[in-house]
């Protein structure tokens, strides 16, 4: 049995300066935060640790600038959203380290709050590196995660900063993340157990495929994946995204399927066009696919073959959306499947990624019972994988 995670209640941070490692890796144009969602799910640790008599300094990293300083790749836009949302003051470092950071850190007021600039902006972050960790650790006295998203990188600020502080925890979003994923991860989900994996590679999902294998009642494909498995089976897909390479893997699965008796779904219709960026699409059979034309989301007959069981299911965990959703023309599988994710009432997880996004455009976030916010961490989790960030924070 794993040593439980210790959480942010577990610490008495009154009087204290916490350092919180947030995921503030958001979208942006120029200057303006696109997509806040990353922002708001650090809200509640942030408030929890103010209304602590808690002094919060947050840390993260955005894009990938290679270990330089970009202007960039600046955590400026993150702040300013910040500073928005809680309606208080957020002072942005000129660094993460060095007199910079010290000064934000130990000016701080309690109605503040401090962030550090973009933590990739030096390579010892991605590299582990114990003494660009101890800088960072220099002047608070608390540790929190709660960035669940890089939690399964083994990085300074996730892995060797933890280490070196005795006082550390999971904030709310990871404990959320992980207790969420955890339930799916268990002896006993409640049943039926209905998985849906979309996306473009096979590749991707192998290794969370061979996982829920062991636990679901019904396994549903959609996205480019579904090309591979229906090429698998012979069928002509015309100039549709296959990975000629992953076919004899497809038929393994299929087989493995069928052998420990789960239903696993390939669409029986799909949406095609000539192009990605055609306007409109025409459902056929998956039997009539034209030579050229792709397929580019799951069809109306599919999306109700997988509603009705996702409507039933006790337990359902998505990840991938199943078609190019982000063209309206090729929206609706995955509009479809998510209507009926949020009809359902059992235990629903959406496991981060495109899916967020879909579940978002859709309007429907707030009927699923956890919508992650980290695509590769959760689906590493799900697989039974040690995540070093979380690991770390073990009592």
């Amino acid at each position: 049995m794993s040593t439980p995670v210790r959480t942010l209640d577990d610490l008495e941070v009154g009087g204290r300066t916490v350092f919180v490692r947030v995921d503030f890796n958001v979208p942006l144009d120029g200057t303006r935060v696109t997509d806040d969602t990353r922002i708001r799910a650090a809200l509640p640790t942030i408030k929890r640790i103010q209304e602590r008599g808690g002094r919060v300094v947050l840390a993260s990293h955005l894009g990938r600038p290679n270990g330089k300083k970009k202007p960039e790749f600046s955590l400026e836009p993150a702040a300013a959203r910040l500073a928005e949302l809680m309606g208080t003051e957020v002072l942005l470092a000129d660094d993460c380290i060095g007199d910079g950071a010290k000064k934000v850190i130990t000016d701080l007021r309690e109605s503040q709050i401090a962030m550090l600039e973009n933590l990739r902006f030096h390579p010892e972050e991605e590299a582990d590196d114990e003494l660009f960790a101890r800088e960072l650790g220099k002047y608070v006295d608390i540790y929190v995660n709660d960035a669940f998203g890089s939690s399964h990188r083994a990085h300074a600020s996730v892995h060797a900063l933890p280490k070196l502080m005795p006082m550390r925890a999971a904030g709310l979003l990871v404990h959320k993340e992980v207790a969420a994923l955890e339930k799916l991860r268990g002896n006993n989900p409640d049943r039926p157990y209905v998985a849906v994996l979309g996306g473009a590679k096979v590749s991707d999902k192998i290794e969370v495929i061979e996982v829920l294998m062991e636990r679901v009642d019904e396994l549903l494909i959609g996205g480019a994946m579904a090309n591979t498995f229906l090429a698998a089976q012979g069928l002509k897909v015309g100039k549709s995204r296959v990975e000629e390479d992953k076919l004899a893997l497809a038929r393994t699965l299929i087989l493995k399927a069928r052998e420990r008796n789960i239903q696993l779904l390939i669409p029986v219709d799909v949406v095609v066009a000539d192009s990605l960026k055609a306007t409109r699409g025409n459902a056929t059979d998956v039997n009539t696919i034209g030579e050229n034309e792709m397929a580019l989301d799951i069809g109306p007959r599919t999306v109700q073959q997988y509603g009705e069981r996702l409507r039933r299911a006790k337990s359902v965990f998505w990840n991938g959306p199943m078609g190019l959703f982000e063209n309206p023309a090729f929206a609706d599988g995955t509009f479809g499947v998510a209507r009926a994710m949020a009809d359902s009432t059992g235990f629903t997880v959406v496991g981060g990624g495109d899916s967020v996004a879909a579940v978002q455009a859709a309007g429907l976030a707030e009927r699923y019972s956890h919508v992650s916010t980290g695509g590769g961490a959760s689906l590493e989790l799900l697989e039974g994988k040690k995540l070093p960030g979380v690991e770390v924070l073990r009592a």
